[in-house]
């Protein structure tokens, strides 16, 4: 991801593994900061499926965190 502040726009949202090859739900359309709040309270499982995009790229949650 290309360097980005906390206040920079993204949509957080989770890729399921559906019968339809797969959805996406958006949890959240805002700052990175509140985004990465919100992503650090999901369950592991869910945050296995989370991504974050900004206007010209897309990250895998867990690549952004240090666990």
């Amino acid at each position: 991801m290309r360097t980005v502040s906390d206040s920079t726009s993204v949509r957080l949202y989770h890729i399921g593994d559906g019968d339809d090859g797969g959805s996406a739900m958006t949890l959240f359309y805002g700052p990175l900061g509140e985004a990465m709040l919100i992503a650090a309270r999901q369950t592991s499982d869910i945050q296995a499926g989370l991504y974050l995009a900004t206007d010209n790229d897309v990250v895998a949650y867990l690549d952004l965190t240090d666990d």
